[in-house]
């Protein structure tokens, strides 16, 4: 339920540091009085950004530490040198229960393999995922993965469509979301097995899931807020991902040579500048800045490194509202649920690449996450 809520800030993450996560945080608390921050980092750093916010300096605990996590850190030397880092701070406040979510907008591919290592993935997942929300027509979707595992099992796809709709009933209070498979097609003979497969179980019905399956979704479609969750491997989904941020900025570049090409142009912007601006919040990334990783025990949300406090504020809100809302005790329910129907899924013998240097990593400090490159059979 809603109420006072503890969130640990990596105040020293992302782009800006303190000059950017303190006044998100002030941002936050503005919008909901009730939370309390702990804020992880240089202790003369924060405090002299804290100075300037009076209201959150009283509800603060400035936890410090005199590491943090470069942008540049590859995910395995953030594991070897990271302990004790701001980063990781906030997240074993989590752990602890000292607070109810961590939010960072320091380096991906670290916070992914720390949250793994200090968090732990949830009883019945296997990989976790990271959730992207997505401007629509509509309202946002949720789209995941998004980019922490590279291929996904069918039994993988269902798992990621569950925390994907537990996300949307948390995060837009759906209490029965509709969720696609993202395909290069709609029709059932396309796409690859894995695909194909998990398609095949979720129409069967016999799962009893806490969604409504809508079937294929095409990349076009993802814009047009036809569902309210989109499941792909987070290979297809980070390329579709930046290929939407890359195609919103270049049509803002064209719009705005289009509206200086002269004064008749430019008068013409004047006259519609209402109607712009009303397009630019609709497409502002900084409403909808903040990407959990979903099926951990425990909150952790990453926010673009290089958001402005605006920014940070959203990821920080919608940190609170899975907290208030019993993200996780629900997704939980939700698993144990179904996890003894998911056994009849066919495994496929053939081997499955780990991707991505956030899994290598991972491998270093905990059993179970193999090196980058390798392939394991299951």
């Amino acid at each position: 339920m809603f109420g006072p809520k503890t969130l640990a800030l990596d105040a020293m993450g992302g782009d800006h540091g303190p000059e950017v996560t303190v006044p998100g945080a002030a941002l936050a608390l503005a919008q909901h009085p009730e939370l309390h921050f702990i804020l992880a980092g240089s202790e003369p750093e924060i405090a002299r950004v804290l100075a300037g916010y009076p209201d959150l300096a009283a509800r603060s605990q400035i936890v410090h530490t005199d590491l943090a996590i470069g942008m540049e850190d590859k995910p395995s030397q953030a594991l070897r040198r990271g302990k004790g880092s701001s980063m990781w701070l906030a997240l074993d406040a989590v752990k602890t229960g000292r607070a109810h979510a961590a939010i960072s907008a320091g380096n991906t591919g670290a916070l992914m393999a720390m949250s793994r290592l200090i968090l732990r993935p949830m009883p019945g997942i296997e990989r976790p995922a990271l959730a992207a929300q997505w401007p629509t027509i509509n309202r946002p979707s949720i789209v995941l993965d998004v980019g922490s595992n590279i291929g996904a099992s069918a039994q993988q796809l269902i798992i990621f469509a569950l925390m994907g709709a537990a996300m949307a009933r948390a995060h837009f209070d759906v209490e029965r979301p509709t969720v696609g498979l993202l395909n290069v097609g709609s029709e059932e003979i396309k796409g690859n097995e894995e695909v194909k497969e998990a398609h095949a179980r979720l129409k069967q019905g016999d799962l009893d899931l806490p969604f409504e399956y809508r079937g294929f979704v095409e990349g076009d479609q993802i814009g047009q807020g036809v569902v309210d969750v989109v499941v792909v491997e987070g290979f297809a989904g980070n390329i579709a991902l930046k290929t939407a941020e890359g195609t919103a900025r270049q049509i803002a570049t064209y719009l705005k040579a289009a509206m200086m090409q002269s004064w008749q142009t430019k008068l013409g912007a004047w006259l519609a500048r209402d109607g712009f601006r009303v397009l630019k919040d609709k497409i502002d990334p900084r409403r909808v800045n903040g990407g959990p990783f979903l099926g951990l025990n425990g909150i952790a949300i990453k926010s673009h490194g290089g958001t402005d406090a605006f920014g940070f504020a959203s990821a920080i809100n919608l940190g609170y509202e899975m907290a208030a809302n019993d993200f996780n005790a629900r997704l939980a329910a939700d698993i144990g649920a179904i996890a003894p129907k998911l056994e009849a899924v066919r495994v496929d013998p053939a081997v499955e690449p780990v991707g991505s240097d956030i899994q290598a990593a991972g491998s270093q400090q905990s059993a179970g996450i193999q090196q980058s490159g390798e392939r394991k059979t299951r």
